[in-house]
């Protein structure tokens, strides 16, 4: 079965911002993230997801629950693309319905986060609540433990 040539895109500023659903961090501000969810009540992280690796965290929750530090970017559910997420700020200039689709299938995972800087796909799949044992867990991973 031949497969199809690649559909060539590329980013561009949403004419209209999404409203955030997760916070994404990556590098030095994934750990001030980090530490910033680490300094939040119990009462505000349980209202909180959260997945990382190595070089990202992902936190996801009502846009009046998401944390804040400087350098943090936030995503949204993409509705012409069921299981698909974007940057608020940011969307590929080809379908996004086709992008999606293609996507799910490749990784066969759901949802699949569509990062622009750096370039990347992540699976969402495996948010766990934030608490203090999973925070301890990020932190381990991190440090290679």
């Amino acid at each position: 079965m031949a497969t199809a040539p690649a559909i060539p895109w590329r980013w561009r500023a949403r004419r209209d911002p999404g409203q955030a659903q997760a916070a994404v961090a990556w590098g030095a501000v994934a750990a001030r993230l980090h530490t910033r969810l680490l300094r939040m009540s119990e009462d505000q992280t349980s209202r909180l997801h959260a997945t990382a690796n190595r070089e990202v965290l992902i936190v996801m929750g009502h846009v009046d629950d998401l944390p804040w530090v400087e350098g943090v970017e936030y995503a949204c559910a993409e509705t012409a693309a069921p299981g698909l997420w974007l940057p608020t700020s940011w969307e590929p200039d080809a379908p996004l319905d086709l992008m999606g689709q293609a996507l799910l299938r490749r990784f066969s995972r759901a949802p699949l986060l569509l990062w622009h800087a750096p370039n990347a796909v992540l699976p969402l799949d495996r948010c766990l609540p934030v608490t203090a044992r999973h925070l301890q867990h990020i932190q381990d991973e991190w440090a290679g433990r």
